[in-house]
């Protein structure tokens, strides 16, 4: 597979983040905005955010650190009424171009316990409510994969209906981050929805070639925060987990393959669990995580390694919210 040079497609993402807004932007608000990677790709596709709400002290620190221009919502969302995030975000009911969330998935996940009665599961509804209250043109929401398997798809029965019931077309669909310009094979569900008064149709951005490790790793020199010390026994396994080939999966540790877009990146890495590099005995280095992630090396992330591991494992990657923010801005509010 032909070497892409990464470091410049995400050089030209920030540069498109950097770039002053259009007098007809579209404008977004984003609630579980986590560290800001929706709100990032939303930024390089030329959206004006007014809002972000998030609880997570961490993840609002890094936000803040990227996105100081854009008021924060730092609380429970359950104590965030209609009226106050209108109040928030300077907009009447109706103006809002797009709302956008990812509520905490780890309930649904496949990598947790799935646990249908996690309270978690039930935090869709805190979108529901706004959507409802806000009324924007079109939603964009995103969560794991595994909600459409075995007894959580009850779960997703009754999130569509919701939706629905909210007065919009509503679609779902399972898009791969790795399919746009994400080094990462990350399965994720996207639910777009368009207001019924409206005369767009809900449909979804085309995939693009995938990006491999090799070439996510080219010419990476800033490689940031290192992992912790392992353990004497983790260190033995790293030695022990072979290198080449595809992934090798070994006591829970996972090594990358050069010619392939790395697995889904865990927003943990404890005991026997990591994700290493492709050669040598060891996990990733910040700025590796990052390039992984789809994360320009200008982003800058709050705490320690593994406060920077936790919001890229949760984080929605931007350039994959890029892709789907651009198709939306174009196909669907048919702005240029």
């Amino acid at each position: 597979m032909a070497q892409v040079d990464y470091p410049a497609i995400l050089e030209e993402a920030w540069q498109q983040h950097l770039a002053p807004r259009a007098p007809n932007a579209p404008t977004v608000i984003s609630i579980f905005a986590g560290c800001g990677g929706s709100s990032l790709g939303y930024s390089m596709a030329g959206y004006r955010e007014l809002l972000a709400v998030e609880w997570d002290d961490n993840a609002v620190a890094t936000f803040k650190l990227n996105f100081p221009d854009v008021p924060v919502y730092h609380g429970d969302i359950h104590n965030l009424t209609v009226e106050h995030c209108l109040e928030l975000a300077g907009v009447e009911a109706g103006e809002l171009d797009l709302l956008d969330g990812s509520p905490p998935c780890q309930g649904f996940s496949t990598a947790g316990k799935r646990q249908i009665d996690d309270k978690r599961n039930q935090l869709y509804m805190e979108f529901v409510r706004l959507l409802r209250g806000l009324q924007p043109k079109v939603f964009v929401m995103e969560n794991v994969s595994g909600l459409v398997k075995g007894k959580m798809k009850l779960v997703f029965a009754d999130i569509m209906r919701e939706l629905k019931a909210s007065g919009y077309e509503v679609r779902c669909k399972l898009l791969n981050a790795m399919y746009f310009h994400v080094p990462q094979s990350r399965q994720r569900l996207i639910w777009i929805g368009v207001r019924e008064d409206l005369a767009g149709e809900v449909s979804f951005p085309n995939v693009e070639k995938t990006i491999t490790v090799r070439s996510a790793f080219f010419n990476i020199n800033e490689l940031g925060a290192s992992p912790p010390t392992p353990s004497s026994l983790k260190k033995k396994r790293y030695t022990e987990t072979k290198r080449g080939g595809n992934h090798r999966v070994r006591f829970s540790l996972t090594r990358l393959a050069w010619d392939c877009a790395a697995p889904t990146i865990q927003k943990t890495a404890t005991g026997s669990t990591g994700t290493m590099h492709p050669d040598e005995p060891r996990e990733l280095y910040e700025g590796e995580l990052k390039r992984i992630g789809s994360y320009p090396a200008q982003f800058n992330f709050s705490g320690n390694w593994g406060d920077k591991l936790n919001c890229i494992g949760n984080s929605v990657p931007p350039l994959m919210m890029r892709a789907i923010a651009s198709h939306i801005k174009q196909e669907i509010l048919n702005l240029t």
